[in-house]
């Protein structure tokens, strides 16, 4: 069974989504699972060094207000799953492609899952600046990844046209918003769903599985 997420590493479903994920696995294990994790972009037109976060605040949401109350529910949905969001404390809205580069770097070791986890906390619980390389290092380093190899690749440009491409292809493919659960490149669930919604794509993708293995003996 293939699964392909996309998300963007400053998305707050997508993290509250991992999180349902992996409670939906551990209640129902699906053992051959293969999971990719794939770039999209929520902006997509950022600027390589960010922005203030309240002047994004302002452009994205219309004011505050409304912010405060996207961001409480938000955070009641994440207190839920174990997750302490802390929107107070980012100051910077990070153009996502440099942490999006090293997700699929990590995804050559099997690190994705950590290394996600690891943007995820460092940009919502701890406000820090997922663009920034040394932020980057860190996380990558508690994630188990090579240093030389990371320090190397993330200097360079490497995979930067795949993050590209794979936004693109999101957006060819009718996906607006993240996260986006795509089984066997057949059937996709869109938003941060409960535990029961992912079951049934997972009796859907076995079916599949089934079927094709059937197909082939015929």
């Amino acid at each position: 069974m293939q699964l392909d997420i996309f998300s963007d590493t400053i998305c707050p479903w997508c993290y509250v989504g991992k999180r349902r994920l992996e409670r939906a696995l551990k209640t129902r294990p699906q053992h051959d699972i293969a999971i990719a994790w794939r770039a999209f972009q929520l902006n997509p037109t950022m600027p390589p060094e960010g922005m203030d976060r309240r002047n994004y605040i302002e452009s994205k949401f219309g004011s505050p207000e409304r912010a405060r109350r996207i961001h409480e529910a938000v955070a009641t949905a994440g207190a839920g799953e174990g997750i302490a969001f802390a929107f107070d404390r980012i100051k910077r809205t990070p153009n996502t492609v440099l942490s999006h580069r090293l997700l699929r770097f990590s995804h050559r070791y099997e690190r994705q899952s950590a290394v996600l986890d690891g943007l995820f906390r460092a940009y919502f619980e701890e406000g820090l600046d997922t663009s920034d390389l040394e932020v980057l290092r860190a996380i990558a380093a508690a994630a188990g990844l090579p240093e030389d190899e990371v320090n190397h690749f993330l200097q360079g440009a490497e995979e930067r046209e795949m993050v590209l491409a794979e936004d693109q292809l999101a957006r060819r493919q009718g996906i607006n918003g993240v996260p986006c659960f795509i089984f066997n490149g057949r059937f996709a669930l869109s938003g941060a769903q409960e535990p029961e919604a992912l079951f049934q794509l997972f009796d859907l993708a076995r079916e599949d599985d089934t079927e094709r293995r059937q197909a082939s003996y015929n």
